[in-house]
């Protein structure tokens, strides 16, 4: 039986970088570095309020063919790989707090029927979502 979500990939084109950012900018700490067989790299993070999961930092490469690796390289470039949503207390106050360390905003803190959400990039280009969230209900969407 299923039990939870324990791992998650997000590709990024320098892990060493990667790393950094999601630990120096958005509080995540570093889980695991190794180097296993034919140089391949296993880097993970993870929040240290989920200890649970963790976050593998990906170069594209095997287990992708090498079509899928240039694709996946070829939209980190153009900024279009979603990662992941992040929950925060104030969006609004991590919108300025962020921006302050330099990182990238692609929508600025806007309401939303299920709370107050914003739309960054990592250093990657990855775009994340930080979401306020609130309680709703279906119809507040219509």
């Amino acid at each position: 039986m299923v039990t939870n979500i324990s791992l998650i990939t997000i590709y990024c084109l320098d892990q060493d970088e990667t790393r950094d950012f999601y630990v120096d900018n958005l509080g995540f700490e570093p889980r695991t570095d190794i180097t296993m067989g034919e140089g391949f790299r296993w880097v993970t993070i993870g929040h240290p309020n989920q200890p649970e999961l963790e976050i593998t930092l990906m170069l594209p490469g095997p287990p992708l063919d090498p079509e899928a690796a240039d694709f996946v390289r070829g939209e980190l470039g153009k900024g279009q790989m979603h990662a992941v949503g992040l929950t925060v207390d104030d969006c609004r106050k991590t919108y300025e707090e962020l921006s302050a360390k330099g990182v990238t905003f692609l929508q600025e803190p806007s309401d939303r029927p299920y709370g107050v959400e914003a739309v960054m990039r990592d250093n990657t280009g990855n775009w994340l979502v930080l979401v306020e969230p609130k309680a709703f209900t279906p119809g507040d969407f219509a």
